[in-house]
């Protein structure tokens, strides 16, 4: 069984819903378990099971063009082991959420595109192709048109928090992450 952590920073909890909607699209995948793992909070334990899975998937909300202070600090304290290329050929892959359509959220994906290049990771992106905009219309998977990962936009609905549309985007990419990891690690190979 492949594992695949999940490693998140939320602040108000809609970066959390996107994760579990990554989770629950990778669990139609056989052989593969993800593991939602809150980056506030790392232990040894924690820190361990990202080494040892087979790919560590990377999200965040977007705030000031970016990622949030939280998920830097996660991606600053990785560095202990950068040098020992612990992350080496995981795969990887990221998602975001922001309040806006754009909201500069491709820059928080580019930035966590860098990072896992950095260690050396295999990038994964979308392989949906997002929708043509249709004024009035509602929300359609992978609305933001985003390539290099998901981009989400907080719903008004604070009880729901995420788009239906984006709910199902978040679960089309963790199927496609699963793939790609059983892909990359040999299994499910048709000869």
């Amino acid at each position: 069984m492949a594992t695949a952590v999940i490693a998140y920073s939320t602040g108000r909890g809609h970066t959390l819903r996107l994760a579990q909607a990554v989770a629950e699209g990778m669990r139609h995948t056989p052989g593969v378990s993800p593991f939602l793992m809150d980056t506030a909070a790392l232990s040894a334990e924690d820190w361990q099971c990202m080494h040892d899975a087979e790919a560590i998937i990377f999200g965040s909300p977007t705030y000031m063009g970016g990622v949030s202070a939280g998920f830097k600090t996660f991606m600053d304290d990785s560095s202990d082991y950068w040098e020992e290329r612990r992350w080496l050929d995981k795969i990887a892959a990221g998602f975001t959420i922001g309040t806006n359509y754009s909201g500069d959220k491709l820059m928080t994906l580019q930035n966590m595109a860098v990072f896992a290049a950095q260690h050396g990771m295999i990038w994964v992106g979308q392989a949906v192709i997002g929708p043509r905009p249709v004024p009035g219309g509602e929300r359609q998977v992978d609305g933001d048109g985003s390539a290099l990962g998901l981009m989400a936009t907080s719903s008004p609905d604070k009880t729901e928090m995420i788009y239906p549309a984006d709910r199902a985007t978040a679960e089309i990419f963790g199927r496609r992450i699963a793939e790609a990891v059983q892909r990359w690690n040999g299994q499910n190979r048709d000869g």
